[in-house]
């Protein structure tokens, strides 16, 4: 889907606005892309892989979807060059027409909203682990009121969180994210290791094979996919950052990204999986003991994993608002009286909602596992839905040879579909599972 040659029927691209300000490196990208990918996801894979009924079918799995999630990404570039956008939002309504453009930014607020809650769940259950052993007390005597993450969390929002937050482009981010990507692989390496060292304290034995208990229980790791390789809401805004913007060139960046994070989410959770079993944590790193300093290290460097990928998701979150803060006031004020939605004045009061109301449903939220399945569901439409669509209507936008648009018309057909299909086995399952 490169331009095409002078006399070639192929795919063109409509520039990028100067307004996308470009200044994103090639590396930087692919640390954007794998840090937004790597993120609480990693704590649930092997539980996946238990889910599924082991790891042949649960591996399997992983790669019919890679498949979805490297096509998807770059029917994103390609649809973001036809539409000339510089957001996820912009680029399905500006393709697909406004009504699917407003179900997106519903879609992408909410998913947003719930991943970020997610993040920070993980985040506060770390902080409450990692105080546990800094500062021990005998069983009957409750912990110190000074390390409750009803304490800790919002001061480590404020203090850590919110200054990553603020800042106004995406870039940014490549700084925090390679110190956030090599957190994770620490940890997956850790996972790897205690299963040939054996964790301290817990005894080791032989666990038979298993095998799927049923075709449903295999399709049920979707979610945890979809949750863990959480990039495609950023693929429109890293690619519009880029100096180098090219579709072969951002088909690279997308291939090495999603090859690296499918790597590290392999080893956890076939490691992770062959060490617990049956009896594995929803949080992999609940199943260690809670006094092994090595698992101590991995929460803290894991923790400081999330810490860099939870502005990420706010960034996004918040490109939607400034969106809808644009619209308003022009109906409000007119076309003519504008505040600049990435000023400081409207950028800084957004996010502090945002933390704000995510810090509250954070500490409210009784059990992490409960939301992985909503969040994987919504999350289809990012990866495969809208995608699809994006495709189908890009191609009529454009001529194209007709081969070639039948070719990808029936792809996006297929991404809708499976998309679909995703999307209603897991919110089903999830919505049983709550009730």
């Amino acid at each position: 889907m490169e331009g095409p040659t002078a006399g070639s029927p192929g795919l063109s691209e409509k520039p990028v606005p100067a307004a996308a300000s470009p200044s994103l490196s090639s590396l930087g990208a692919v640390f954007i892309l794998l840090k937004s990918a790597l993120g609480a996801g990693l704590l649930n894979f092997p539980w996946a892989f238990h889910k599924a009924g082991g790891v042949t079918p649960a591996f399997l799995v992983e790669l019919v979807s890679l498949v979805f999630l490297i096509s998807g990404l770059v029917i994103l570039g390609y649809a973001a060059s036809v539409s000339g956008q510089t957001t996820y939002q912009g680029v399905v309504g500006g393709l697909c027409g406004p009504a699917l453009g407003k179900l997106c930014e519903a879609c992408f607020i909410v998913n947003l909203l719930m991943i970020s809650v997610a993040f920070l769940r993980v985040i506060g259950d770390q902080l409450e682990k990692l105080c546990g052993f800094l500062l021990p007390s005998a069983p009957p005597a409750p912990q110190p009121w000074c390390v409750d993450q009803r304490l800790t969390l919002p001061l480590l929002s404020m203090l850590v969180i919110l200054p990553l937050s603020v800042p106004r482009e995406i870039g940014f981010q490549k700084y925090t994210s390679i110190l956030g990507t090599l957190a994770a692989c620490y940890l997956a390496l850790v996972i790897v290791v205690q299963y040939y060292t054996g964790p301290q304290g817990l005894a080791r034995e032989p666990r038979p094979a298993q095998s799927p208990s049923s075709w449903t229980s295999v399709f049920s790791v979707f979610p945890t996919i979809c949750f863990g390789f959480q990039c495609h809401e950023a693929g429109v805004s890293i690619y519009c950052s880029m100096t180098h913007r090219s579709l072969s060139h951002w088909a690279l960046v997308s291939v090495l990204s999603l090859l690296a994070c499918c790597f590290v989410y392999s080893l956890t959770g076939v490691y992770g999986f062959l060490t617990f079993g049956a009896e594995v944590s929803a949080d992999i790193l609940m199943s260690y003991p809670g006094d092994d300093v090595v698992i101590i290290v991995a929460r803290a460097l894991f923790g400081v994993s999330i810490v860099t990928v939870y502005p990420i998701a706010l960034f996004l979150g918040r490109s939607v608002m400034q969106d809808l803060w644009r619209r308003s006031w022009c109906l409000a004020c007119g076309p003519g009286v504008l505040a600049e939605p990435s000023g400081p004045w409207v950028r800084v009061p957004l996010t502090v909602l945002w933390v704000a109301v995510t810090l509250a449903m954070a500490l409210l939220l009784p059990d992490l596992s409960e939301i992985i399945g909503i969040i994987g569901g919504i999350s289809s439409f990012f990866i495969f839905i809208f995608p699809g669509l994006c495709l189908i209507c890009a191609v009529n936008v454009q001529p194209v040879a007709a081969r070639v648009r039948c070719c990808l018309e029936a792809w996006g057909v297929v991404s809708v579909l499976v998309g679909t299909f995703i999307f209603g086995q897991s919110t089903v399952a999830a919505a049983l599972e709550l009730l």
